[in-house]
């Protein structure tokens, strides 16, 4: 039988990636068309840089059970990106898309014959503000979430995994921090709260995290799907995700916005006061029913003011992951990417020839 690491010349497989229009899932688009499986994707937009790549886009929402179903009809193995991020949003805002898209999805493979379910799920599942130093799988769901992202995500976690069967084999990725460039999250968000003077450092900045380039998260969701079909042991499972690199969460931010040409965070504040200020804007935001998300909220205070790397042996040892690009090596792309485009060149101005009378 083969091991993880030990893989059969690839098969092109139908793939169907929910969300395939983002960052991760774009990425995870890319990866499977290179090595030749037919890819499709289904998302709420229309993406321009998907079909160059061929990609069989079907637009539609995870909200629509039947829309859901048709997008996985032959299909062999279902990548499921697709949902509801961030911090700030009613409970229902994050249920439907998380959850109930999750349902939907679920529910569509098993009446398509899908064989294989990639989730994509978040190290939030098992974060309850509490420094977690080298954590692995054994990390229970706590009773409270600190955030509805967190919590919605660890109910549609617990379906996918309860779902894992003989007829279909399921997998949840908890992929930590993911940046890099085409980022339309987490770098835009630094640079701007940068260049408008509003970050500041939290505390003492000892504390550590690990975070997971794009390219290595989408080599893992891959690794994960053959996984499913060359070692049983994979499916049922959780694993943790990630660059393999914890560093003092500030030097991570310092030099992301080095990259971009920033200077580093020296202004600072602590803990207590970072969630104070954050219970008060939630607050105000909710007294105002003001729809954008707070500066600082408690989640996002507690978020930087802990350690929380986890142990990505599991990954390594089942699933064959192993991040090929480093966090050095990741910062000198996303340098590249971020720099401004060059003006083009402008023609050379010709002298006027001069006529011979």
């Amino acid at each position: 039988m083969n091991t993880p690491h030990e893989r059969p010349a690839h098969r092109p497989q139908k793939v169907l990636v929910t969300g395939g229009g983002g960052f991760l899932g774009r990425a995870i688009v890319e990866r499977l068309v290179a090595r030749g499986d037919e890819v499709r994707s289904f998302s709420r937009g229309d993406y321009p840089e998907l079909r160059k790549l061929g990609v069989d886009q079907r637009q539609g929402d995870l909200a629509d059970a039947d829309a859901v179903r048709a997008a996985c009809a032959d299909r062999d193995v279902v990548m499921h990106v697709a949902g509801k991020p961030g911090v700030w949003g009613s409970i229902e805002s994050f249920y439907q898309p998380n959850v109930r898209g999750t349902d939907h999805v679920l529910a569509a493979c098993k009446d398509r014959g899908v064989g294989r379910l990639v989730y994509t799920s978040s190290p939030s599942v098992v974060f309850d503000g509490r420094d977690v130093e080298g954590g692995d799988e054994s990390l229970p769901y706590p009773r409270r979430h600190k955030s509805h992202y967190g919590a919605t995500k660890a109910l549609a976690e617990k379906h996918v995994l309860a779902a894992n069967s003989e007829g279909l084999r399921t997998v949840a990725l908890r992929p930590h921090l993911v940046w890099g460039p085409r980022d339309n999250h987490l770098v835009p968000r630094l640079v701007a709260l940068a260049k408008a003077g509003r970050l500041r450092r939290i505390g003492a900045g000892r504390n550590r995290v690990d975070s997971t380039y794009i390219d290595n998260a989408a080599d893992a969701h891959v690794l994960a799907a053959d996984a499913l079909e060359t070692n049983p042991a994979a499916a049922g499972r959780a694993y943790f995700v990630s660059n393999g690199e914890p560093i003092p969460v500030w030097e991570l931010i310092d030099r992301i916005l080095a990259a971009a040409g920033l200077e580093p965070v020296r202004r600072s504040i602590s803990p207590a006061a970072a969630r104070a200020v954050g219970g008060m804007l939630e607050f105000t935001h909710w007294l105002f029913r003001i729809q954008r998300e707070p500066r600082m909220t408690r989640f996002v205070a507690g978020e930087l003011s802990t350690s929380h790397w986890y142990n990505i042996a599991a990954a390594r040892r089942e699933l064959g992951y192993e991040p090929r690009v480093s966090i050095d090596e990741g910062l000198r792309r996303l340098g590249e990417w971020l720099k401004p485009p060059r003006p083009a060149a402008k023609p050379p101005q010709l002298e006027p020839v001069q006529q011979s009378e």
